[in-house]
């Protein structure tokens, strides 16, 4: 990277996104190669009274990214695969590196990542920063659970070496404190052991939210990985229909050719669909359907055509894992407005009433989501965590000039529901909250933790986002001193 003080701020501005496009902002940006570089970043924005926003793949769907008028910094660059054991399992990498290079360098050997999100586009440091799980978070909880140590960058410039015995508050904080702490410059990530590079796939076609919730309840003992598609438009007794995946590792000897499936070209996604459509174009064509009408048509289809095809089958873990990078740029189908995600956790308990409420609320206010995931999930030990034990439903809305309004007032709307049960919030989704709802959630006492935290590591308050500001207004309260 040139030097910084060769390149003032106004000279890097550019426009970024959130990956969902319903916001953007203008920031100046810089992208690292080196520690050095980020200090100088560090360096350089306290200089011109400016705060820092840390990002990775830019994945995060909303505001989480974003520093508007301040400093962006990307780590992108910061992509090197550090040290890699393949008798332990064990990866370091730099921030930059991708969930893709990190399962193309390990699955020869017989290794995949613990934990996955739903794109393999996302950075080792973006991921660990908002602690993102998978289809598998009932059983291997969220990636955090798999990081055995990081080194974190203090907006001070002291690096910090932690993990579950080495400065623990600050390990437990930094993982989910969604950059506000420190900058991540290595990372160790414990992979998992595969013998396969296939899973067994049983697809379940259920009739309703209830059917959805006891076909995961009846299989979460015997299998690795649970999700279901619900269709936001069925209604009645069929409320919440849709379709369940359930997949299992192989064992050791039940894939006959096991080198074949572990190559790392067999679990690249094809760049054609149906071996003709480019795959980059596919986009273009969806998008005449993101409406209520085809959506409406291409769900009914979905379903129907489900209960006729319900063998199970063999999948590459790529291909179980990130359906979505199938079409590149997915989301630009529901066009300029883009989307929002808006993504409830509430416990087991409750997760029939709640859900069930939020899908027909969405519909009795027009705006009924076009995309419902649902999975299972577990508690977990880190301070700002969105895990407990129960279910998350994402709900994804299409935004337009005429319903942004309305939609925002239907997330405040949902988001009561989600707090009276108890539950919780995903912030790499969010765009919607607001401080009271956030702090309901988690509880004053886990906030003024965080704070303290924050204070202790970044007490210029240099590390911000569009996101930490709107979430996180001034507060004389959360100034206590904090350890780190």
């Amino acid at each position: 990277m040139a030097s910084p003080s060769a390149a003032p701020p106004s000279e890097r501005r550019e426009r970024i996104s959130g990956w969902g496009g319903a916001s953007s902002a203008v920031s100046s940006v810089y992208r690292p190669t080196t520690v050095e570089d980020v200090r100088a970043v560090f360096d350089l924005a306290r200089t011109h009274g400016l705060t820092v926003g840390l990002r990775g793949a830019g994945r995060s769907y909303g505001d989480a990214a974003l520093n508007t008028n301040n400093v962006c910094l990307d780590l992108s660059l910061m992509n090197r695969i550090l040290g890699w054991d393949p008798e332990e399992g064990v990866m370091r990498v730099q921030p930059g590196v991708t969930i893709r290079q990190i399962w193309r360098h390990a699955i020869a050997d017989g290794w995949w990542p613990a934990v996955v999100p739903g794109t393999m586009f996302t950075t080792a440091g973006g991921s660990a920063a908002m602690n993102v799980h998978g289809k598998n978070n009932w059983k291997a909880g969220p990636l955090g659970e798999h990081v055995r140590d990081f080194e974190l960058l203090l907006p001070t410039g002291r690096v910090e070496r932690c993990s579950r015995t080495e400065h623990p508050e600050l390990f437990h904080g930094a993982i989910g404190g969604f950059g506000m702490l420190g900058c991540f410059t290595s990372l160790a990530l414990e992979l998992k052991r595969v013998h396969s590079g296939l899973l067994a796939v049983e697809p379940i076609v259920v009739s309703s939210l209830d059917a959805m919730l006891a076909a995961f309840e009846e299989r979460l003992a015997r299998v690795d990985y649970l999700v279901g598609w619900v269709d936001g438009f069925a209604t009645g007794a069929h409320l919440g229909r849709g379709l369940v995946h359930a997949a299992r590792h192989l064992a050791p000897g039940e894939d006959p050719e096991p080198a074949r499936s572990l190559h790392a070209d067999a679990q690249d996604l094809s760049t054609t669909l149906f071996g003709v459509l480019p795959a980059s174009v596919a986009w273009r064509l969806m998008r005449p359907f993101t409406n209520r009408v085809g959506l409406r048509l291409v769900n009914s289809a979905h379903y129907h055509l489900a209960r006729r095809h319900r063998h199970a089958y063999h999948d590459s873990h790529s291909a179980f894992a990130f359906l979505f990078d199938r079409v590149p740029d997915w989301q630009r189908a529901l066009g300029p407005g883009g989307l929002i995600q808006h993504q409830s956790f509430v416990p087991a308990a409750h997760a029939r009433e709640v859900f069930t409420a939020e899908l027909r609320l969405a519909q009795r206010r027009g705006l009924v989501p076009y995309l419902g995931v649902l999975k299972r999930h577990r508690s977990d030990a880190f301070l700002m965590t969105h895990g407990l034990d129960g279910y998350s439903l994402a709900l994804e809305f299409k935004v337009t000039r005429r319903n942004r309004g309305r939609l925002w007032a239907l997330a405040a709307e949902l988001d009561q529901l989600v707090i009276d049960a108890g539950g919780r919030f995903y912030l790499a989704k969010d765009s919607t909250l607001t401080p009271r709802t956030f702090a309901a959630s988690l509880g004053d006492e886990r906030l003024a933790r965080f704070h303290a935290i924050k204070h202790a590591c970044d007490p210029e308050g240099l590390l911000a986002t569009d996101l930490y500001r709107r979430l996180f207004p001034p507060r004389a309260a959360w100034r206590s001193p904090g350890r780190c």
